[in-house]
């Protein structure tokens, strides 16, 4: 869900326009080579974003399934008995299988997005922010859909405790989660809460995200905002105030979108838990009967605080 809507604040500035050098080959062959080198850096970035806040994302998994081993925990408490139990690279468990997924994820989101911005403009005539937004949204799911049985082996990993492990690795998983719960579908349980999630975040980072900008470059131009290096009559945010206002807006959609998350990271689990053959509005009447009270408010500022960070970082 936060990279849907990441693709669609990204897409809100396209890339600035290369300067021209002698040599350097066609426009064409500037653009791809621009493409190319965002691609690379975006990964990397993602790669370090991902890997730093890896100890917050094996906690979360771990509380938001009430794995019994740390349910009674809370998250700082849990991020200490992770290491104590399993090691500190427990902290990391399921993390390959998320740096194998975003490069992917990022190719085809970007592939995807440049189809849809073409298909939106022909064929139904929108333009500017709005059809921005849609080639975003429409990006994100594509590549979320893609890449999902990386993101589900993920889950099924990082749930593991030491002692108790059902797969021994990534294809380990892979093949047992073929051979014993449906084939290929087996892959997509919980795909339908993450769709429907990332409808609301996507449409709520993007409208926070432009009223904070608008709010920001109106009321205080000069504090917050530059002259933009394409057009200096424009201005811009300067970036570590576009990073700031990027942090709150995804952490307001996620706030908004968090029973989604839980719903999907519960039918992720599949047979790892008792309720795992239920349908999904059982999975949802649950989560709001037992997760969204006390015990999922105490979650609600690390797992913003971990957007937060993954944002700075990347």
């Amino acid at each position: 869900m936060a990279a849907a809507a990441a693709a669609a604040l990204a897409a809100a500035d396209p890339p600035p326009a290369m300067p021209q050098a002698a040599g350097a080959g066609g426009p064409a062959a500037r653009r791809d080579f621009y493409w190319l080198r965002s691609f690379l850096a975006g990964g990397i970035a993602g790669c370090c974003a991902k890997t730093t806040v890896a100890p917050l994302d094996r906690v979360k998994v771990l509380l938001q399934a009430h794995n019994h081993h740390y349910k009674h925990l809370g998250v700082f408490s849990a991020l200490r008995a992770v290491p104590q139990k399993e090691g500190y690279l427990g902290l990391y468990k399921g993390n390959g299988a998320m740096m194998i997924r975003i490069f992917p994820y990022g190719a085809i989101q970007f592939m995807a997005f440049e189809h849809y911005k073409t298909l939106i403009t022909t064929k139904l005539g929108v333009s500017g922010h709005v059809h921005r937004l849609m080639a975003g949204s429409m990006a994100g799911m594509t590549a979320v859909i893609c890449t999902y049985p990386l993101d589900m082996v993920r889950v099924r990993l990082a749930f593991q405790v030491k002692g108790e492990h059902t797969y021994t690795g990534i294809i380990h998983a892979f093949k047992t989660i073929y051979a014993k719960e449906g084939g290929f579908l087996g892959f997509y349980r919980g795909l339908m809460p993450t769709i429907l999630g990332m409808a609301p975040y996507a449409g709520v980072s993007f409208f926070t995200f432009g009223t904070l900008k608008s709010v920001g470059l109106s009321h205080a131009p000069t504090l917050l905002g530059r002259p933009s290096s394409d057009n200096p009559n424009v201005l811009v945010l300067k970036t570590h105030i576009n990073l700031l206002c990027g942090g709150v807006a995804g952490a307001i959609a996620q706030t908004i979108s968090y029973p989604f998350d839980v719903t999907r990271r519960r039918m992720q689990l599949g047979t790892a838990l008792p309720e795992f053959e239920k349908c999904l509005c059982h999975h949802i009447t649950i989560v709001f009967q037992y997760h969204v009270g006390d015990y999922e408010v105490r979650l609600w500022t690390p797992w913003n605080s971990k957007r937060i960070i993954s944002w700075f970082i990347s």
